[in-house]
């Protein structure tokens, strides 16, 4: 018999949490007693969703996004995260979400899906290749003192 594979958004507390140990692979800095009120508060500030692909009662994947308004691409999915349970990885869940986030921002009338990905993460780059993505840009960062 063969599991029933969905996708659905994280609304609820217990939804949420239950992505914790897949998105903690991605994001291991990330303490689980934080988890559930940094994302509340993502999602009251800035329109943060998560969305998780589900099997067998399990999460599989992960991705967290919103959507941006930006001069120079118009209205934007922005993906600031995108795992997938490593135990599961080339099963089909991390494309099957990236297709469900497509329609998300289609849906929503959005010219482009974009991400970011360390560069260090070869195996993703190589998943995002596959799917068609290219590098459009760098993103620079830097880490700011806390103010005196």
């Amino acid at each position: 018999m063969e599991s029933t594979v969905t996708i659905r958004l994280a609304q609820s507390d217990d939804d949420v949490l239950r992505c914790f140990p897949v998105m903690a692979e991605l994001r291991p800095h990330l303490d689980r007693d934080e988890f559930l009120p940094r994302v509340t508060r993502m999602r009251e500030q800035n329109g943060f969703w998560m969305a998780f692909v589900e099997e067998g009662g399990e999460v599989r994947a992960v991705a967290g996004y919103r959507y941006l308004d930006l001069l120079f691409s118009g209205l934007t999915l922005y993906v600031d995260d995108l795992v997938t349970d490593p135990r599961h990885r080339s099963s089909g869940h991390g494309r099957a979400l990236l297709r469900w986030l497509q329609d998300q921002a289609r849906s929503k009338g959005c010219a482009t899906l974009t991400l970011d990905s360390g560069v260090q993460r070869i195996d993703a780059h190589r998943f995002y290749f596959r799917e068609r993505m290219h590098i459009h840009g760098y993103h620079f960062t830097l880490a700011l003192d806390p103010p005196a």
